[in-house]
């Protein structure tokens, strides 16, 4: 979890606009909305999550690798980590 309040906030506000994005699409397909509307939508939420995972990423690596009071080996240990999780996030 982001360490600065700011930062925090800044991730919690993407993620209630992408709730409400999501609520978005299931309004949209209760109330048979044409699939190419819909595949929009969902494009934009998409979009939206890629926005999250990369400003999160980016504060987790500032708070973690450059602000962070950590060894070398944890540096090393949380690099590996990462890399794990965007291997995973780019399949």
């Amino acid at each position: 979890m982001p360490k600065q309040l700011e930062d925090k906030k800044k991730i919690l506000t993407r993620v209630k606009r992408i709730q409400g994005q999501v609520q978005s699409v299931e309004r949209a397909l209760e109330s048979d909305t044409e699939c190419a509307d819909i595949l929009q939508q969902i494009c934009a939420v998409r979009g939206a999550l890629n926005g999250l995972m990369t400003e999160l990423l980016e504060i987790h690596l500032k708070d973690t690798l450059v602000v962070g009071e950590s060894s070398e080996l944890q540096r090393s240990q949380e690099l590996i980590q990462v890399s794990k999780i965007l291997k995973s996030y780019l399949k």
